[in-house]
């Protein structure tokens, strides 16, 4: 674990911003900066996965202060990395923790709005969502928009968390949910499912969950591309996270029995 500058004592920075990402050098300075501007008492963990060091490298030249930069030996998952990056936040007190990717696809400028939103309507976990009605897509190929919402359409249909966008790494965590997701989340499948087990995870243990409308932005060099590989481990990890609600409900059943 590398910091660019020493992050203070716990309890102190109020607000964390865990960001996972895999080879962004070219980007991260400028979103360190944009998080800055948006919540200036942040302390921001960057959890990367790159096969080198050029991304610890840029957040190291960037200069800033709480900043923390963890590069990991292999890739191991966005959800894994965001759950190392939750664990590293909890430990330095922060009582909210946002989590976004590194790539600009979340605008930092949007963060405020989804604190004011968390606290104004009590929530335990709020989601920039893509899939309400003013909210807004750009520059996604067709075979991504088609791939997501099939995704969030079989994963509402099985999980019956009442939101509309199952698959989006753009949200906000209380201290409390955060924790929780840190203990019980990360051990079903990779891509986008880690995300829709920490929302099912947190529905059915009675965490109060909420979206407001986003603007999602592709920006990813390259074009994205749909293997049959992809399609089967979502299927199977849907259900299993199918599962893992059946069994929590089970037990919240038996608890309020007992």
């Amino acid at each position: 674990m590398t910091s660019s500058h020493p992050a203070g004592v716990a309890g102190r920075n109020r607000t964390g911003v865990v960001v996972p990402s895999y080879k962004e050098a070219a980007n991260i300075a400028a979103l360190l900066a944009a998080i800055r501007a948006a919540v200036p008492d942040s302390l921001i963990v960057v959890v990367d996965d790159s096969p080198d060091r050029a991304t610890v490298d840029a957040v190291t030249a960037a200069g800033m202060d709480r900043v923390v930069v963890v590069h990991r030996s292999a890739k191991s998952g966005r959800g894994s990395a965001v759950i190392e990056g939750l664990r590293l936040l909890l430990e330095r007190g922060c009582d909210r923790i946002v989590e976004m990717d590194a790539d600009f696809s979340h605008d930092p400028a949007e963060i405020p709005g989804l604190l004011s939103a968390l606290d104004s309507r009590q929530l335990d976990m709020i989601i920039g969502s893509r899939y309400l009605p003013a909210s807004r897509i750009e520059r996604w190929p067709l075979s991504r928009r088609l791939f997501s919402r099939a995704a969030n359409i079989v994963a509402a249909t099985l999980l019956r968390v009442p939101i509309h966008d199952y698959t989006n790494g753009f949200r906000v965590y209380t201290q409390p949910a955060a924790r929780m997701v840190a203990e019980t989340c990360g051990r079903i499948g990779s891509g986008f499912i880690p995300l829709s087990e920490t929302l099912v995870n947190l529905w059915h243990r009675g965490y109060a969950i909420g979206e407001v409308p986003s603007v999602f932005v592709n920006r990813a060099r390259g074009e994205s591309s749909i293997n049959a590989t992809e399609i089967s481990n979502a299927v199977v990890g849907i259900v299993k996270i199918f599962f893992l609600g059946r069994r929590l409900k089970q037990a919240q059943r038996t608890e309020v029995g007992r």
